[in-house]
């Protein structure tokens, strides 16, 4: 009895040791090296004093997207019919949920709406905001020089129970980033979006609003 229980704790050593060397050598295969490093974007707080404070309430569904952009790889071009990514590089959330979270939160920081949220539970909507996100990535021209990051959304203001499209616009915008640094590609990407956040923040909630008192 005893021999048995030295050789079972000498099979437990061992099988230790090996998931410890497997571990080991894992971090130096192809394709192991670092973590990822994870960066997100920020909402807008400040919009025209033209936009209404409004008395109904609004869905924000995820935007639509290709596949190549429903991912949380930060996406790169060197030419119009082809997408890479940057290695290395995360959003916190695959892109349009990213851009999903932070509409619903410009939309709360504006203080101009009841309720605002991601699903009609809790809410008696009245609009759904429909967006589909087209562009959505740092373009390169040439070697070594900074990008240029392309944000375009379509978005379309549907009126509830009806599910009538009361208005549909495009929003672009264009920022070139300082250098090549990765900080400094996120930065564009936050100003970009932060554009087109802003324009449909408030263009949504001054047509939306002209659709609910007709």
């Amino acid at each position: 009895m005893m021999m048995t229980r030295n050789i079972s704790w000498s099979r437990a050593g061992l099988l230790a040791s090996l998931t410890l060397l497997l571990s080991a050598c894992a971090g130096v295969l192809p394709g192991g090296g670092p973590p990822p490093s994870f960066y997100t974007l920020s909402p807008k707080s400040s919009f025209s004093a033209e936009v209404p404070k409004v008395n109904w309430q609004l869905v924000v569904e995820n935007p639509a997207t290709s596949g190549a952009l429903a991912t949380q790889r930060i996406a790169l071009t060197h030419d119009p019919v082809q997408i890479e990514y940057f290695g290395g590089a995360r959003w916190t959330e695959n892109a349009p949920q990213l851009v999903q979270t932070l509409l619903v939160e410009s939309f709360e920081n504006s203080n101009k709406i009841i309720a605002v949220g991601r699903q009609a539970i809790g809410l008696r909507s009245d609009f759904n905001l429909k967006s589909d996100l087209r562009e959505f990535q740092a373009e390169y021209s040439a070697e070594g020089e900074p990008p240029t990051i392309r944000v375009r959304v379509n978005s379309k203001i549907i009126r509830q129970p009806k599910r009538q499209i009361v208005a549909s616009r495009t929003f672009e915008r264009k920022v070139l980033a300082e250098s090549t640094s990765m900080r400094d590609v996120v930065k564009a990407f936050d100003k970009a979006l932060g554009k087109v956040l802003k324009r449909i923040v408030e263009w949504t909630l001054i047509t939306a609003d002209q659709s609910y008192k007709s």
